[in-house]
């Protein structure tokens, strides 16, 4: 952990100078497309679940919630272990924990099993994405956005593949094509061993802490600092709260209203949910760019707000409308998303692991708790109303005008 500014900078600056670690940025990113889509086998089985186990919609919330609590709150918790004593075993050692869940999902005779199964997936993801981010963080060089994106392309794309898995494995094979995910894992494991060791080397010369006692004036001064960065921190997680709550209302229940709504078969129903996935990708790789060039705070905004006529209109729309809109909708939506984290990364820039598991952790673990509410409200209202409810979800991404502006911050470069 680095315990003064000064340190961080010069840890920065030094990471300039070594320029951006490219092969070393696309292993990684590979890594986290492989954890992700082992996360993605849990969502994908969720129409089959539903019908083999005689699921409601409460029980795939609880699902949907268990993964993200496991996955998400742990990651800060993880984050703050790991910049104390950042540990490169930790990536595939994430990915062990992740095959384990994978063979107990395929094998799972219940729903109390789909749980304990769901808890290794989401504890494997846990222990991996504080470590994968420091790895990003020392690779990155001058172009941090363009790398977290590399990087968040990775998950997401993995995230996209979870209605693929449905049409194409799932449906077919049913609960026992889970068993294919561990071949995930084992690729996942073999690429973390080869990335070890380049991180290991990078530990060494640049992540050891260093410890100096501030003066009475540098006190004062980052006592004010430290206000200002809490102010930011919580609005940050509250918008990225926000854009949780409505990504679990699209990623595990818009399958089940476009066929109770539009009439669409089970292999029908994962082509929009596929497109939104798959456009997220796309704004994820361009928001990283676009973010280096106009800044953090004002990509932020432009995502989450500018999603939200989109996200308004998707439940009035007729079936032909749906489709294109829904592509603009996750284009938009996601662009933010490794914005936010290296915002987070620049308001802590000596506590990169524990930053980056506050944002893609404990944020979407709390966007998780939105799984087993919406669950409960779909089972109770019906599910259209609940999807109209959750569209106003993306104004909240008007609360960015608030936050900081990272241009003239001093950490920001």
């Amino acid at each position: 952990m680095i315990t003064s500014a000064e340190t961080a900078k010069e840890v920065k600056a030094q990471a300039i100078r070594t320029g951006t670690v490219y092969s070393i940025l696309f292993a990684v990113s590979a890594v986290h497309m492989l954890n992700d889509s082992m996360q993605s086998v849990v969502s994908a089985l969720f129409p089959v679940l539903e019908e083999s186990l005689h699921l409601n919609f409460t029980q795939v919330g609880w699902i949907a919630f268990t993964l993200n609590m496991t996955s998400s709150v742990m990651q800060p918790a993880v984050g703050i272990v790991s910049d104390k004593r950042p540990s490169p075993w930790m990536l595939p050692v994430g990915m062990a924990m992740s095959m384990l869940g994978m063979a107990g999902l395929a094998y799972a005779p219940g729903f109390l099993m789909l749980i304990v199964a769901t808890v290794f997936v989401g504890l494997g993801s846990a222990v991996f994405h504080p470590e994968g981010s420091r790895v990003v963080y020392f690779a990155a060089g001058a172009r941090r956005g363009l790398s977290q994106s590399i990087y968040q392309v990775g998950g997401n794309f993995g995230q996209s593949l979870a209605p693929l898995m449905t049409m194409f494995i799932f449906l077919p094979l049913g609960q026992r094509g889970a068993v294919w995910g561990t071949i995930l894992a084992a690729f996942a494991i073999i690429i973390s061993l080869k990335v070890m060791p380049w991180y290991a080397s990078q530990l060494a010369e640049h992540g050891k802490p260093v410890k100096r006692k501030p003066a009475a004036g540098e006190r004062l001064a980052q006592s004010k600092e430290s206000r200002t960065i809490a102010f930011a921190l919580g609005l940050l997680i509250l918008i990225v709260f926000a854009r949780s709550w409505y990504g679990a209302a699209i990623g595990t229940f818009y399958q089940f209203y476009t066929m109770d709504v539009y009439g669409l078969s089970k292999e029908a129903a994962q082509i929009p949910l596929f497109l939104f996935m798959a456009a997220g990708v796309a704004g994820t790789f361009f928001g990283g760019m676009m973010a280096d060039r106009f800044g953090r705070k004002n990509m932020m905004f432009y995502s989450i707000a500018g999603s939200a006529p989109f996200a308004l209109l998707l439940p009035h729309l007729p079936l032909a409308w749906m489709y294109p809109l829904i592509v603009v909708l996750g284009f938009i939506l996601q662009s933010g998303f490794s914005v936010s984290v290296v915002y987070a990364q620049e308001l802590l820039p000596g506590n990169v692991g524990m930053a980056s598991g506050l944002i893609t952790g404990l944020a979407f673990g709390m966007g998780a708790l939105g799984a087993v509410i919406l669950g409960k409200m779909a089972d109770v209202y019906g599910l259209a109303d609940v999807m109209i409810w959750c569209s106003v979800l993306p104004v909240l991404g008007i609360l960015a005008v608030f936050m900081p502006s990272d241009r003239k911050r001093p950490s920001v470069q």
